[in-house]
């Protein structure tokens, strides 16, 4: 009676050793995702501006995109199927 409990306690105690270990491959596939959307992973130390629009342009830019959210437009020649005015 004794050896059946014995072998059932090994038993269970080799399955916990051979468990996958999840955590060390944790946060792995983010971390290689970011890695390969950064176009220069050393921008950060050096001094060099960006290319692209000079600062005045790139202001006026986000000015008109954040204005395009306040303003509406109107919109009263649209086409309007099966819409009768009253």
């Amino acid at each position: 009676m004794r050896t059946p409990i014995i072998l059932l306690a090994l038993l269970t105690l080799s399955a916990c050793a051979t468990s996958p270990h999840y955590d060390q491959y944790f946060g792995s596939s983010v971390r290689l995702a970011q890695a390969q959307q950064t176009l220069n992973p050393n921008a950060a130390g050096q001094r060099r501006t960006a290319n692209g629009m000079d600062g005045a342009a790139a202001v006026a830019a986000y000015q008109n995109y954040q204005q395009s959210f306040t303003t509406k437009e109107d919109q009263s020649g649209a086409l309007s199927i099966g819409v009768s005015k009253r």
